[in-house]
């Protein structure tokens, strides 16, 4: 292994353990204004967090939803994180949607309110 590499990675790993613990934001919206019966996307996004140790897992009426995409997790100056999580759904007046976060051990579900 090349000198220069090894240096670079032990920077990187030293100024991450630097970073103090810090729980997400979390936001759970969708792209376009909640209307029931219409094509939209569910969007959870976590933010501001440390270390990168988390999951999103998005729920329609406590059930694992399919088809979900999400971002690659990537790092913000002070080594804080952010990572999304979406899915094309079409919300209706009896379903509720939720997004689970489970950082570290601590778990929240935040619920998504439509603007209507």
């Amino acid at each position: 292994m090349h000198p220069l590499f090894s240096f670079v990675v032990l920077a990187v790993l030293s100024a991450s353990s630097l970073a103090k613990q810090s729980s997400p934001k979390v936001q759970v919206y969708s792209r376009k204004p909640g209307e029931f019966g219409k094509e939209n996307v569910l969007i959870c996004h976590a933010s501001d967090f440390h270390p990168p140790d988390i999951s999103l897992d998005l729920l329609k009426n406590g059930i694992l939803m399919s088809n979900t995409k999400q971002t690659d997790l990537a790092f913000e100056q002070g080594w804080k994180f952010h990572l999304t999580k979406t899915v094309p759904f079409n919300p209706s007046a009896h379903d509720v949607y939720t997004c689970r976060v489970r950082h570290m051990t601590d778990e929240k579900t935040y619920t998504w309110e439509p603007d209507m």
